[in-house]
């Protein structure tokens, strides 16, 4: 995925100044592709040079000119030629993956702090995303048709899978240390079976259909 992509996506809705575009993307996908204001207004000036995007200066009397931008026809059909492009396979990396490889170095007291401050930090991904999630629940998400709302919330749901996931092997790593599995050499454990599906409660629907 690209940020320019993303921006397509958004003034594919309506047009957006860089200042609301900053905005809506902060509230909706910063958990997983985060860009600042800088960031932003590059990537506009570049799709408006390839064609993908028109702008207008908006005259303001009190505050600075805004520039607002609108999809073009080119840029709605990029947009969906890459949308329907197999999901490239991304470069995977995680420095705290790396340190348990080499953690048989430590002693066990310094394993274990390393794997319970992960878990600190996962607890608290998990509680944001469960404020997300509650806030998503409890009130409108956009103002589009519902199937766009249902869409929209599977990012969302699919970092709660996996920092939960993560969290769950995180603790189970820990009371195996505990245990002192170690003495018995390493194995690769099988993942648990997959639990029974959670019941959620639905997305508080939308006056748009």
């Amino acid at each position: 995925m690209s940020l320019e992509h993303a921006i397509l996506g958004f003034v594919n809705y309506r047009p957006f100044s860089g200042y609301d575009l900053k905005k809506v993307l902060d509230a909706s996908i910063s958990h997983f592709w985060p860009a600042n204001q800088s960031q932003i207004y590059r990537t506009l000036a570049r799709l408006s040079e390839r064609g993908y995007l028109t702008v207008e200066v908006v005259q303001q009397e009190s505050h600075p000119n805004r520039k607002v931008y609108s999809i073009t026809e080119e840029g709605r059909v990029e947009l969906r030629r890459w949308m329907g492009e197999d999901p490239s396979r991304e470069v995977f990396r995680e420095p705290f993956l790396v340190q348990c490889f080499f953690a048989g170095m430590l002693n066990d007291a310094e394993v274990l702090g390393v794997l319970e401050a992960k878990a600190r930090e996962l607890r608290d991904w998990l509680t944001e995303f469960k404020t997300m999630a509650a806030e998503i629940n409890a009130g409108d998400l956009h103002p589009g048709p519902l199937r766009e709302q249902f869409f929209w919330c599977l990012p969302l749901d699919h970092g709660l899978w996996y920092v939960q996931s993560t969290l769950e092997w995180v603790e189970d790593t820990i009371a195996r240390i505990e245990r002192k599995e170690y003495e018995h050499g390493g194995r690769v454990l099988a993942p648990p079976k997959r639990r029974e599906r959670r019941e959620r409660p639905p997305v508080k629907p939308s006056h748009a259909e």
